[in-house]
């Protein structure tokens, strides 16, 4: 029997029901049509043009901003833009996308895929471009090491050897990718370090991948990124197609940076600030040049795009602004304090650390970033909250950190804590591991009338 039919519409009255409820639905459609048909989603995605962005950090902005191009280009399109980048949540919006008889309502899709996830999804969408950010440890628990990752990846990749690949040359890890996969192949990266005073951090892979000697780096954006190579196998990052070749400027809303694709110079408004979201403007640029956009096309886009939720998203309810910045692991903390602690003017920061699934279990990683650098800021920064289900041992690491305790408060209520920021008189940064951001963003909805996460 043809289980098709049966499982979309399953898959859009359980997503309206819980439209009705108030909630997100973004996972519970997908899970109860897979019930019904497990390979629904290779039935749904068969004749649509498939973007598909994965890797550790910046999957959600890369996204945006490709997403960003589709809008102001009027294209038929659809995306995941709630977050839910497993097979549950992008079958859901495959099905919500499509007729009862599975038939597109839209000729192209923009998804964001977990990188975990990749081996058993890129396999049934069957993309023509894949986007890969970086690779970086998150998540211990479900992802284990980076090596787990980088062939979780490969696996899904090998899946879809039509697909175009545009890969962080920055990234021996994402990089190595293209000597083991027969898909045409574009590098992108960033030609000169990014940061005056960058953070110092763990190497997250201080190893060559082919003979296990310690890289050496003519430069480094941050973490592992920048230009290594191998001293005895001759590894080496290579020559990328698009690449920052300067960083113009950087303010606390924006940057400006150079871009040069085949010979040709553009100047680029990003409009988020931070080294990491400049990564995601250049992956984004050449993503969006190889699937068939104008570079101007492209550049519009960059400086067009709204920020994905908690990712650098700004409240103005308060007396003064609220940013929140989504951090997960070692590597994007690091990069969010690079960004903190380079602000000019007082601060205050919020920082909400929660175990569930969806954050990770395993919270050691607290113990591999930079807070340190926090002392740095001296008068700059008035106060830190902390909050969440593991709100005490965040502390804890703050204080082993250097933190004082008239400077540090654990702040268990998010209802208090959200009265906290918006009678702040100093600007607010909270830092929120998934969960938390998801919360805390429910509560602001409720309270203030910021939109849900899925809106």
């Amino acid at each position: 029997m043809n289980m098709q039919i049966p499982a979309i519409i399953a898959c859009k009255l359980t997503r309206l029901a819980l439209r009705l409820m108030g909630r997100g639905g973004t996972a519970l459609p997908g899970k109860v049509a897979l019930r019904i048909c497990p390979n629904l989603l290779g039935y749904l995605a068969k004749n649509v043009k498939t973007v598909v962005i994965t890797g550790t950090n910046g999957k959600t902005t890369s996204a945006r901003i490709v997403e960003q191009a589709f809008i102001q280009t009027g294209k038929s399109y659809f995306a995941n833009k709630s977050g839910a980048n497993l097979i549950t949540g992008i079958t859901a919006e495959f099905a919500a996308h499509s007729t009862i008889f599975g038939r597109p309502k839209c000729e192209y899709a923009v998804i964001e895929c977990d990188e975990a996830a990749t081996k058993a999804i890129v396999r049934q969408l069957r993309p023509s471009l894949v986007l890969v950010t970086n690779i970086f440890r998150d998540q211990l628990d479900r992802y284990g090491e980076v090596a787990h990752t980088l062939e979780n990846i490969r696996i899904g990749l090998s899946a879809a050897p039509e697909a175009t690949l545009c890969l962080n040359a920055d990234c021996s890890l994402t990089a190595s990718l293209a000597a083991e996969l027969p898909n045409r192949t574009v590098f992108f990266g960033v030609d000169v370090p990014i940061y005056k005073n960058r953070v110092s951090e763990v190497s997250d892979a201080p190893y060559c991948i082919r003979c296990k000697s310690e890289y050496e780096y003519d430069y480094v954006t941050y973490a592992h990124l920048g230009g290594y190579r191998c001293p005895k196998c001759g590894y080496s990052r290579p020559k990328p197609r698009v690449s920052v070749t300067r960083i113009l400027s950087q303010t606390a809303d924006s940057s400006r940076i150079e871009i040069t694709a085949d010979g040709a110079s553009h100047t680029a408004d990003i409009s988020l600030p931070g080294g990491f979201n400049i990564y995601n403007a250049v992956g984004a640029f050449t993503a969006l040049t190889e699937f068939g956009f104008s570079a101007s096309e492209a550049l519009s886009a960059l400086g067009g795009f709204e920020c994905a939720f908690g990712r650098m998203e700004k409240f103005d309810f308060g007396l003064s602004p609220i940013r929140m910045i989504l951090v997960k692991n070692p590597a994007g903390c690091n990069q969010v304090l690079n960004f903190l602690t380079n602000l000019d003017g007082d601060a205050v920061f919020v920082i909400c650390l929660n175990d569930n699934y969806a954050d990770g279990t395993d919270i050691s990683w607290i113990w591999d970033v930079n807070f340190e650098v926090l002392l740095g800021m001296g008068e700059s920064l008035k106060k830190v909250l902390v909050s969440g289900i593991r709100a005490d041992d965040m502390a804890l690491r703050l204080i082993y950190a250097g933190i004082p305790d008239s400077m540090l408060e654990v702040v268990y209520d998010y209802d208090e804590l959200i009265e906290r920021m918006a009678s702040s008189e100093t600007p607010v940064f909270v830092m929120p591991t998934y969960t938390a951001m998801l919360d805390l963003r429910r509560r602001l909805s409720e309270k203030f009338g910021v939109s849900n996460f899925w809106e």
